[in-house]
C-alpha cells in the first residue's frame, strides 16, 4: 500500500510539470490603455500580428504538451529517464501574455468603435455555432454507438 501511495504521489507531481494545452491557458491581464493612442487601422494591424504569434506559440505549446504526455507515459511504464525530456520549452507564460494583448486590443477596438470589433464578434459567434454543431455530432455518434 505504501508503495502505491508513493507511486501515486510521484505521478501527480510529474503531471503537474507537464505542459498545458494552449486551449487551457488563460490570458493574463494587459491594459487596453496601452493601445489608446492607436487608430483603428493600427489596432487591426496589431491584432493580426498578435493573432499570428498566438497561433505560432499555441502550436509549439500543444506540441510540447503532447511530447510531455508521451514522455510521462513512457517514463512511468518503461523507462524513468524519459521523464527528463519533459523539462523545458513550455511557452505558457508567453502565450498567456499574447492572449492578454489580444484581449486588450479587442477592448481598445470596442472603445474606439472600430469595424474590427464587429468582425471579431461575428467570427466568435460563427466559431461558437460551429463548435456547438460539432458537439451535437459527437453526442449523436456516441448515442448511435450505445
Amino acid at each position: 500500500m505504501k508503495k502505491f501511495v508513493n507511486t501515486l504521489c510521484i505521478a501527480s507531481f510529474l503531471l503537474a510539470g507537464c505542459a498545458s494545452k494552449s486551449d487551457n491557458i488563460s490570458a493574463s491581464y494587459v491594459s487596453p490603455l496601452h493601445y489608446q493612442s492607436f487608430n483603428c487601422n493600427q489596432i487591426r494591424m496589431e491584432m493580426q500580428r498578435v493573432s499570428r504569434r498566438v497561433n505560432d506559440i499555441a502550436g509549439v505549446q500543444d506540441s510540447q504538451a503532447t511530447k510531455d504526455s508521451v514522455a510521462l507515459g513512457v517514463g512511468l511504464v518503461l523507462f524513468w529517464p524519459a521523464l527528463f525530456f519533459m523539462i523545458g520549452k513550455d511557452k505558457e507564460e508567453e502565450l498567456s501574455r499574447l492572449k492578454g494583448e489580444y484581449e486588450a486590443l479587442e477592448q481598445a477596438a470596442i472603445q474606439k468603435e472600430c469595424n474590427v470589433a464587429a468582425e471579431i464578434e461575428q467570427a466568435r459567434k460563427m466559431r461558437e455555432e460551429r463548435e456547438a454543431k460539432q458537439q451535437e455530432m459527437v453526442e449523436e455518434a456516441s448515442e448511435l454507438n450505445e
